[in-house]
């Protein structure tokens, strides 16, 4: 049980790899909020599911790019778990389409919902952390932010703004035991993932040396290592969980 007794906040957590994150977290005896933006029958059903597991779990409709929801997601997590120990920040979406038919709003949307969120969240939880003297922060980017990909420009600076966000982070919070670290996922098997066709898929895997596409699991498991205390001297990391992609 690695995560005993810890209480982690994960965006974007009903679905995908937050959905993997949370339920690996919980599995290690972590109580855990996660936060939702739609389908909260489905959300509710997940939270029913965690607490027959022996552990505390809530769902949160909020919007993680809006400061304000921000800051009172925050507030409402302390107040019914107590604390925050782990901030994984993983809520995220894309807009794909090349640079020439880009829309203002698609840009936009994307640096809101990956970068703007990332900076809400950590922003408001650093108050509790600091007081605690102690915490891990998570930061969802990808190896498109490491590597670029053609149509994916807003995607691909969101997720690079992550990890100068990310390393900044640990040298601000570093002497307080805070640290701050990043997961940069190749292509995991997600709804994002399944919707492209089959020829994309195989220009895709050729360039993977594992030659398959990561499981959701396979991040949860790296998110684990880094809120753990396995990891209590790794700040301002990027962990590529990408078959080999990035090297």
């Amino acid at each position: 049980m690695m995560l005993q007794n810890k209480t982690a906040l994960i965006t974007g957590g009903s679905r995908g790899i937050g959905y993997a994150i949370v339920k690996r977290f919980a599995e290690e005896g972590c109580n855990v909020a996660f936060t939702y933006l739609s389908s909260e029958e489905k959300a509710k059903q997940f939270e029913a599911e965690l607490n027959a597991m022996g552990i505390k779990a809530k769902g949160y409709k909020s919007n993680a790019g809006s400061y304000t929801e921000s800051e009172k997601l925050i507030e409402d997590v302390v107040k019914e778990f107590g604390t925050i120990d782990v901030l994984v920040n993983n809520a995220g979406i894309t807009r794909d389409n090349l640079i020439l038919r880009m829309t203002e709003q698609q840009w936009d949307e994307v640096i809101t919902a990956n970068l703007k969120s990332v900076f809400n969240l950590t922003k408001h939880v650093s108050k509790i952390m600091l007081k605690n003297k102690k915490g891990s922060i998570i930061n969802l980017t990808s190896i498109v932010g490491e590597m670029g990909q053609a149509g994916q420009s807003n995607y691909a600076a969101s997720k690079a703004g992550i990890i100068g966000f990310t390393k900044s982070i640990a040298d601000e919070f570093g002497s307080r035991s805070i640290r701050s670290n990043a997961i940069a996922p190749g292509f995991i098997e997600t709804d994002m993932t399944g919707v492209l066709n089959e020829e994309t898929k195989k220009s895709i895997l050729d360039k993977v040396p594992m030659k398959r596409m990561g499981r959701a699991e396979e991040v949860a498991n790296a998110a684990l290592f880094l809120a753990s205390d396995l990891s209590t001297y790794v700040s301002g990391q990027v962990l590529s969980v990408c078959g080999g992609m990035s090297r």
